[in-house]
């Protein structure tokens, strides 16, 4: 359920701020609505909190090394020694990244000592160095003496004394002058290697801070939680209530959330605080935010829908209960092979036990983990589905513990409906996506049954039903036109009774009613103008079920992709088996193929799986998900 809030709007005196905070961050109960904060103080937080980020970032965290605890204020002292040990390394790997570029620029030339030549300009004698096109220095004149160095089929790099050199050929030369390293190569090489020898003293020194990193992470929390505080305290509003500015008199004043049921302890601390104190219902135009309460079982839902993001509106439904119940079947028909189930199963249960022999609580993602294997062990024992072996390689126990109906021990079977005398059957998948579909009608049913719950007393709740009226009736359309139009015609009489005209005929009473009362809002006129003015997207709503219940298709045909991957497998690594030679490549094989296809199915389901129930389900429910969680002001930082 959706935990009941009240809005509350709290007055307090200016020079208060800073106190009355620290009350209600002790009293940890009240959901705070503030604009954003401002001030200088506010942005030294964000350095630091950034700070000490880099520096966990910095110095990682090793397993097995002992943690040291200090105090916050030596925790930051100790990410600025790291952000500066992090500097000297910066610069110590782009001097390196210099010199080996100076180094490939010259090393043609073989060791290059500048000082040599700066001793013979000193004697009189100054050297020039060039390096020039093989053609071009082929075309020099004779008068230019040269001293050629090296050659190659490109290129020429000679020496040219300058005092045996008119200017003319010096700046006619200038575009292919060398231009001499600040220092020899074997200086260069030599600070390289200096260079990496501090860098690795600094990565040692670094790795000794390892020791702080709990420490830094929990500064880290201390300053975010200042960072929260600094942000309520300026970023409430001010108003001042004298006309004298010598005697100013200002009052502060926020809007916040609370649980109904903690209602009398703010109300309480209000008093003893001369808090000014107004408490209101929620409006649909307030941005109030959710809280989900539920049973420890429903609640294991939390680890998806908090990794997917979504949460719902406070004027929303909580579908937590159904979406965990839909989302587990899904699961299993996408995963489809009770063997995978076995294997997901195993995987969650190590660490169940190992919470259980420790007495340590057990991880609700763990147990969600382990539902989802337990799903697709009953689906696949169900289908008779165990890593993608024919139903003839399993054991006869196992295919006794199949529903025929959609079990593979029978794939090749029709099954004759009693209506049809024998004439036309239906295959073992197509029950499959008959399931499929019937699935869809209980979960879009179930939706509009809520809408006709929470509108019991307005004729609004008409509009829902008729909506179900219309979903019965395209339920059997979709049977007649995706699964086999000759089994299920649209003609069909069963007993004198007309099932496909009644389908047909549910659909346009559904849409009728609907359309007179979808939008109702007190006025049945208005409601009926406001569906025509929509009128294109009322019609494209009976498409839209049509599509809402096709869709549900999808959940066979990934399922049966996923076979099919499985089968494949198998046949391609089964001839190994029989050769000692190759079995350790089909074992191989084996494991990289299922797995990959385990790996297939987990996006499958997050792509199709979910999308049905955040989708289509919530669509029907007019749902959009535009909540965001409850957030007491309080101590405790997440």
């Amino acid at each position: 359920m959706i935990v009941p809030m009240k809005k509350v709007s709290l007055i307090i005196m200016g020079d208060k701020k800073q106190e009355t905070l620290k009350k209600l961050r002790k009293l940890g109960i009240i959901h705070i609505e503030i604009t954003e904060g401002s001030g200088e103080r506010l942005g030294q937080l964000g350095e630091q909190v950034a700070l000490l980020e880099n520096a966990i970032f910095s110095i990682g965290k090793k397993k097995n090394v002992e943690q040291k605890q200090i105090k916050p204020s030596k925790a930051l002292s100790v990410a600025y020694d790291i952000a500066a040990l992090d500097e000297e390394k910066k610069r110590c790997q782009a001097e390196i990244i210099s010199l080996n570029a100076e180094l490939d620029r010259i090393k043609s030339w073989g060791d290059v000592d500048p000082n040599s030549i700066n001793d013979l300009a000193a004697a009189g004698h100054e050297v020039l160095l060039y390096e020039m096109p093989r053609s071009e220095y082929e075309a020099l004149n004779e008068d230019v003496k040269t001293v050629r160095v090296a050659s190659n089929k490109t290129s020429v790099k000679f020496l040219l004394l300058k005092d045996e050199a008119d200017e003319e050929i010096i700046s006619l030369l200038g575009a292919y002058r060398f231009a001499l390293p600040q220092m020899s190569t074997a200086s260069m090489r030599q600070k390289i290697s200096e260079l990496n020898a501090h860098i690795d003293a600094i990565d040692e020194k670094l790795a000794s801070y390892v020791c702080y990193a709990d420490s830094i992470k929990n500064a880290i929390k201390d300053v975010t939680k200042e960072i929260e505080f600094e942000t309520y305290a300026t970023g409430m509003s001010d108003e001042n209530l004298s006309n004298d500015e010598s005697k100013a008199v200002s009052v502060a004043y926020f809007k916040g959330y609370i649980e109904e049921e903690n209602l009398d302890k703010l109300k309480a601390t209000a008093v003893k605080n001369s808090w000014g104190l107004l408490v209101e219902d929620p409006t649909e135009e307030d941005n109030v935010p959710t809280k989900l309460k539920n049973n420890k079982f429903v609640s294991l839902i939390y680890p998806l829908t908090d990794f997917l993001g979504t949460v719902p509106g406070y004027f929303e439904y909580d579908i937590s209960g159904w979406f965990l119940a839909f989302i587990l079947i899904f699961f299993g028909i996408i995963f489809g092979d009770g063997g995978y189930g076995l294997l997901i199963t195993a995987i969650a249960a190590i660490p169940i036990i190992k919470s259980l022999i420790t007495k340590k609580p057990i991880s609700p993602t763990i147990l969600l983990v382990g539902l989802f294997g337990l799903s697709t062990v009953l689906w696949g024992t169900l289908t008779c589905t165990w890593f993608g072996l024919s139903a003839a390689q399993l054991p006869q126990w196992l295919k006794s513990l199949s529903i025929p109906v959609i079990s593979n021990v029978y794939a090749d079977k029709i099954w004759y409906p009693f209506w049809t005398n024998g004439a036309v059957g239906l295959t073992t998948a197509q029950n499959l996506q008959i399931f499929c579909f019937s699935l869809a009608l209980i979960q879009l049913t179930v939706a509009h049954i809520k809408g006709f719950v929470r509108n019991i007393k307005s004729l609004k709740a008409l509009g829902d039903l008729g909506s179900i009226l219309q979903l019965i009736g395209i339920y059997y359309v979709v049977l007649s036109l995706v699964v086999n139009p000759q089994v299920f015609s649209l003609g069909l009489i069963i007993g004198g009774v007309p099932v496909g005209t009644i389908a047909i005929i549910l659909v346009g009473i559904g849409f009728v009613v609907s359309f007179i009362f979808a939008n109702y809002e007190g006025n049945i006129i208005k409601s009926i103008l406001a569906s025509c003015v929509n009128i294109v997207s009322v019609l494209l709503g009976v498409v839209n079920v049509f599509s809402d219940i096709v869709s549900y298709i999808r959940l066979w045909a990934v399922g049966l992709a996923g076979a099919a991957i499985s089968a494949t497998v198998n046949e391609l690594a089964g001839p190994l088996l029989g050769n000692f030679l190759f079995m350790i490549l089909a074992i191989v094989l084996l494991v990289f193929g299922h797995g990959l296809n385990m790996i297939l199915n987990i996006l499958s389901v997050i792509v199709h799986g979910i999308r049905l129930n955040t989708l289509e389900f919530s669509s029907h429910l007019d749902m959009s998900w535009s909540g965001h969680k409850f957030k007491p002001f309080t101590e405790q930082i997440d």
